[in-house]
């Protein structure tokens, strides 16, 4: 059961495990959880020893979606969302004309923040993912899901619009037209279908999800240098608005010439040849962002000649 505080926060070695943390309410999103959640994504990036960040569920749900408990207010759930006195400070704005406050999207306050992870983010979809409960998953870099989970994007089903910035990510993770017609119908999909779709990288019955998921976190905390998983993390997310693939190229070489010449590359070279595992030393809070340092120091032509 859950002490009172939506997300559970472990450091398990190098991964940190997020557990949503209301089973008796299939862990249902809420102004704490929302909070939470941004928090404990301040607190990985804050920490060195954290590589590798997981995601998941306390009991049988992942996340029901957002937590619709009729109010004692009488007023209808969305209405009482505007209004929340527990809304996260800063999220809510008076506006002429209208009598409610507009407030901001809680879950995409949360993905936003996940999106700009420093360290690689898993779901480990352990259950049940409808509305925010999937939408909060689309930036993670990976999904691992049960095979009895259902996953539903109902948002037309309920009056609602789409959210967490979901028309920009699931565009972005299946076919548009998967995404369309998932979103279009609002129905009910299986973890086979997502699967076949790509929204998740495997399938496994419930009581495995985890392991599978912390496997794969250690695996990459283990045998990946840190600064480098984050600066890959980085280049493959910032590469799906790029219009040509010199914008590659140039954010490559500029990477390539600042990491290939750290300590981790030495080491990384060295362990190699060797036959042995890498012990990679760098941080990155003590290494300088590396794009802001690569513009800083590098600045390409705006084109290069063909094979240049």
């Amino acid at each position: 059961m859950s002490d009172g505080n939506p997300v559970r926060y472990e450091k398990l070695g190098n991964v940190a495990l997020l557990t949503l943390d209301r089973p008796e309410a299939l862990n249902a999103f809420t102004d704490a959880m929302e909070q939470a959640l941004i928090e404990c994504f301040k607190r990985t990036d804050a920490d060195d020893e954290v590589r590798v960040v997981v995601l998941t569920g306390a009991g049988k749900a992942f996340c029901a979606g957002m937590d619709l408990t009729p109010s004692p207010s009488g007023l209808e759930p969305f209405e009482e969302w505007r209004a929340s006195t527990t809304a996260p400070a800063g999220t809510q704005f008076e506006v002429a004309g209208q009598a409610l406050p507009v407030r901001r999207d809680g879950g995409g306050r949360v993905v936003l923040r996940i999106f700009d992870s420093t360290k690689p983010v898993i779901a480990a979809i352990n259950g049940h993912a409808v509305g925010v409960g999937i939408t909060m998953t689309l930036p993670c870099d990976l999904r691992i899901m049960a095979a009895e989970a259902k996953v539903a994007f109902p948002f037309v089903r309920r009056g609602f619009v789409p959210e967490s910035c979901s028309s920009w990510f699931l565009p972005r993770v299946v076919p548009m037209q998967r995404a369309m017609e998932w979103m279009l119908t609002g129905r009910t999909l299986t973890s086979s279908e997502v699967l076949e779709a790509g929204l998740v990288l495997s399938v496994h019955p419930a009581d495995e999800v985890l392991d599978v998921a912390m496997a794969l976190a250690r695996r990459i905390s283990q045998d990946a240098a840190p600064v480098s998983t984050s600066v890959t993390r980085r280049l493959l997310w910032q590469m799906q608005t790029a219009t040509h693939p010199m914008a590659a190229h140039q954010l490559e070489t500029q990477a390539l010439n600042l990491r290939g010449v750290s300590a981790d590359a030495s080491e990384g070279v060295a362990a190699f040849l060797a036959r042995r595992p890498p012990e990679f030393t760098d941080r990155l809070s003590e290494v300088p962002e590396v794009f802001d340092a690569a513009r800083a120091t590098y600045s390409p032509p705006a084109s290069l000649p063909p094979n240049s």
